[in-house]
C-alpha cells in the first residue's frame, strides 16, 4: 500500500510528462559495415534519440552498397567528413551538387530562402570573388544558410594522431590529412631506417596502388605525397608556400581572366635523372588537362580544369598560365597532392614528346575518353619517378612497401623507409610496444582505447601527438525523404545527441564536440553562426514533445487526486477490517483464559504469532 501511494505521488508530480507524449518516428541510418567505430556512435546516437521517442533503423552496409544508397538519396543519416586542408570550404561547397556525394541528395529538400539551386549558384559566384572582403561576406552567408536549414548534425572535430619511437624526434606534422613529412624526422639513435604504419584511405594499409600522380584509388596520398611534388604546396592557414615553383606573380587581364607566372626552381631532378624544366612541367599540363578529362566524370571534380585556359613556357624555367575568370582557389587547389603533380618525362609512354592525345598517361584501363570534341587514348605511365623527397624502391611479398631518401642527407636523418602492413590494429599495438614498429602516422592505424593507453601507460619509450582539428566528422540528414525532410525534427536531433558523452566514450578525448560544418582553422570559416548546434536536451524535448494544455493539466490532475481518494477509501476500509479481526480473536482468547482458571487444561502460552 506504501508503495501505491508512493507511486501515485510521482504521477502526480510528473503529470505533465505523461501527457507530454513525444511523437514517434523511424529512422534510415546507412553505416559502411567495415568501420566499428562509426558503428558504436551509431549505436550511442540512436540510444540518445529513443529517449524522444525516435527510432533509428540501422542498416550496416558495403561500401559499394553505401555508395549507391548515397547516390539514390536512400537515408535519413549517414555520416560524413569535410574533405579538410586544402579542399575546405571551396571544393567540398563545390560538391554539394554531386550525385557521389551525400549532400547530392540531402539538400534537395533545402526550402527558400535557400534552395539547392541557390546555393549551388552562391558557391559557384564566391569563388570568382577577387575582393577579399566580399569574399568573405559571401562565404558567411553561405555557411549561415546551410547552418540554418540543420542539414548537417556537426559531431567532431577529426585530429590527427601521431606514435613515435623515443629513438626519433623532429617530427613536423603536415597540413593535409594524409601528409606525413616523414623527411623532418632525426635519429637518435639506432638504425636510420625506421618502420613506419601509416594512416591510409582504408584506414589500415593495404597498398600504395600504382603511384601513378595523375590518377586517383587505389593510389594512396600519403605515398603520392612523397614521391610527387607539384608547383606549390599548402601552408598553414591555407597559405601556398614555395615548392617546385619559387615564386609568382599574378596581373589580370583585360578579359576578365588572370595570368600566373611562375618562376620554377633550378637544378631539381627527378628520381630517375631527367631535370625539372618549363618543358616538363607544360607536359604534364598537356596530359592532365587535355579537355576530355577536364569534365565532371574525370578530373573536372574541382575547378582548376575547367578555369585553366592556357599554359606555356616563357623560358627555360618560366611557365606561364592564364584563366578564364579571377578564380582565386588556383594556387590553394595547386596544391592538392592529385592529379596536377610532377611525373618524370622518362615515365611517359613515348617520353618527353608524347602525345596528350593518343597516349596519354591517364590510367591505361581508362580506354579512350571522349568528352568536348575530343578524343583521347589512355597509356598510363611506364614507372614511378618523381621529384618528392621519398623515391619509391620496391613492394616485397609481404605487402610491405620499400622509400629510399631523395636528395642531400645530412646528420642522422632517415634514409629509408619501410611501410609495414598490418591486418589488424591490435598487430600495429604489439609492433609498438616490442619496438619492432618505429612510428604510427595519422587516423584510422590504432583503436581510440590504444591510443589513449600509450598516451597514459607507455611513456617511457613512446611519444604521442594529437594534431589540430583540421577536418569534421558529421552525420548527413537528408531534407528530401521523409521524415527528415522536416526541418524542426532536423533542429531535434541537433539538439538531441550528446557529442561530449559519446567522443568521450568511444574516442577516449581524441577528438572534440563541434557545432558548425567545418573546422574555424579553415579558411572563411572562422564565424559565429547561430542558432549554436549544441547538445541541449531541454530544448530537444521542447521542440519535439508538445506541452498538454492547461486543460489536460487540469484533467490530469482531477483524475489523479480521485485516484488517491478512492484508494485512501480503500486503505482506511482495510485497517478498518484489520482492527475488527484482531479484536475478535483477541476477545476468544481472552474467553478461553478465563475459562481455564475455572478448572480446564492450561492454555499455551499467548505469543506474537497469535496474534
Amino acid at each position: 500500500m506504501q508503495q501505491q501511494l508512493l507511486q501515485l505521488l510521482f504521477l502526480l508530480e510528473g503529470s505533465r510528462e505523461v501527457f507530454a507524449a513525444c511523437p514517434t518516428v523511424t529512422l534510415d541510418f546507412i553505416v559502411q559495415a567495415d568501420d566499428a567505430l562509426l558503428a558504436a556512435i551509431e549505436d550511442d546516437v540512436r540510444s540518445d534519440l529513443a529517449k524522444l521517442n525516435i527510432q533509428v533503423n540501422t542498416r550496416l552496409l558495403a561500401k559499394e552498397d553505401f555508395n549507391s544508397n548515397v547516390t539514390a538519396g536512400s537515408f535519413n543519416l549517414c555520416f560524413s567528413e569535410t574533405w579538410g586542408p586544402p579542399y575546405d570550404p571551396h571544393s567540398y561547397a563545390a560538391a554539394f551538387d554531386s550525385p557521389n556525394e551525400p549532400y547530392g541528395a540531402a539538400l534537395k529538400g533545402m526550402q527558400p530562402p535557400l534552395t539547392q539551386e541557390q546555393l549551388n549558384t552562391k558557391v559557384s559566384n564566391v569563388l570568382l570573388q577577387e575582393d577579399l572582403q566580399l569574399r568573405e561576406a559571401q562565404w558567411r552567408e553561405i555557411l549561415s544558410g546551410v547552418h540554418e536549414q540543420a542539414i548537417n548534425l556537426p559531431f567532431s572535430g577529426k585530429r590527427i594522431p601521431t606514435v613515435l619511437n623515443k629513438r626519433l624526434t623532429g617530427y613536423v606534422p603536415g597540413q593535409q590529412q594524409f601528409e606525413y613529412p616523414v623527411h623532418t624526422l632525426r635519429v637518435l639513435s639506432g638504425s636510420s631506417t625506421i618502420t613506419v604504419a601509416p594512416g591510409a584511405q582504408t584506414g589500415l594499409f593495404d597498398t600504395i596502388g600504382r603511384l601513378d600522380p595523375h590518377t586517383y584509388r587505389p593510389n594512396e596520398f600519403f605515398s603520392n605525397n612523397w614521391v610527387y611534388e607539384g608547383l606549390v604546396h599548402y601552408g598553414a592557414g591555407g597559405v601556398p608556400e614555395p615548392a617546385l615553383a619559387e615564386s609568382w606573380t599574378i596581373t589580370d587581364l583585360p578579359d576578365g581572366g588572370q595570368e600566373y607566372r611562375f618562376m620554377l626552381a633550378q637544378n631539381v631532378f627527378f628520381h630517375d635523372g631527367p631535370e625539372f624544366n618549363c618543358t616538363v612541367a607544360k607536359l604534364n599540363f598537356d596530359h592532365v588537362l587535355a579537355k576530355p578529362l577536364t569534365t565532371p566524370g574525370w578530373h573536372g571534380w574541382y575547378d582548376l580544369p575547367k578555369q585553366v585556359r592556357t599554359w606555356s613556357c616563357a623560358g627555360s624555367h618560366e611557365f606561364v598560365l592564364t584563366t578564364r575568370d579571377t578564380y582565386y582557389p588556383l594556387l590553394q587547389e595547386l596544391t592538392y597532392i592529385r592529379p596536377l603533380r610532377m611525373l618524370s618525362p622518362t615515365m611517359f609512354a613515348s617520353g618527353i614528346s608524347t602525345s596528350p592525345v593518343t597516349e596519354n598517361s591517364c590510367h591505361a584501363a581508362w580506354g579512350t575518353i571522349s568528352g568536348l570534341g575530343e578524343d583521347i587514348t589512355c597509356a598510363g605511365i611506364r614507372g614511378i619517378s618523381g621529384t618528392g623527397p621519398w623515391k619509391y624502391m620496391e613492394t616485397q611479398p609481404n605487402g610491405d612497401v620499400q622509400f629510399e631518401r631523395h636528395g642531400t642527407v645530412t646528420g642522422s636523418q632517415v634514409q629509408k623507409i619501410i611501410v609495414k602492413k598490418y591486418s589488424s590494429h591490435s598487430e600495429v599495438m604489439a609492433a609498438l610496444l616490442d619496438e619492432s614498429l618505429d612510428a604510427v602516422l595519422g587516423g584510422g592505424v590504432l583503436e581510440p582505447a590504444d591510443f589513449d593507453t600509450i598516451r597514459t601507460t607507455h611513456t617511457a619509450k613512446l611519444q604521442s601527438f594529437l594534431g589540430p582539428p583540421i577536418m569534421n566528422r558529421i552525420i548527413v540528414m537528408n531534407s528530401n525523404k521523409s521524415p527528415t525532410d522536416d526541418l524542426n525534427l532536423r533542429k531535434v536531433i541537433m539538439h538531441a545527441v550528446n557529442k561530449a558523452a559519446i567522443i568521450d566514450k568511444e574516442l577516449y578525448g581524441m577528438a572534440e564536440p563541434v557545432d558548425k560544418l567545418f573546422p574555424n582553422n579553415a579558411p572563411y570559416c572562422d564565424v559565429d553562426l547561430t542558432p549554436r548546434w549544441d547538445y541541449d536536451s531541454q530544448k530537444a524535448e521542447l521542440l519535439w514533445c508538445p506541452a498538454p494544455s492547461q486543460t489536460e493539466s487540469d484533467d490530469a490532475l482531477v483524475i489523479v487526486l480521485v485516484v488517491l481518494v478512492v484508494l485512501a477509501i480503500v486503505a482506511a476500509a482495510v485497517v478498518a477490517l484489520v482492527v475488527y479481526k484482531l479484536g475478535k480473536k483477541r476477545g476468544a482468547m481472552e474467553q478461553k483464559l478465563l475459562q481455564s482458571k475455572e478448572g480446564d487444561p492450561k492454555p499455551e502460552p499467548l505469543g506474537e504469532s497469535a496474534l
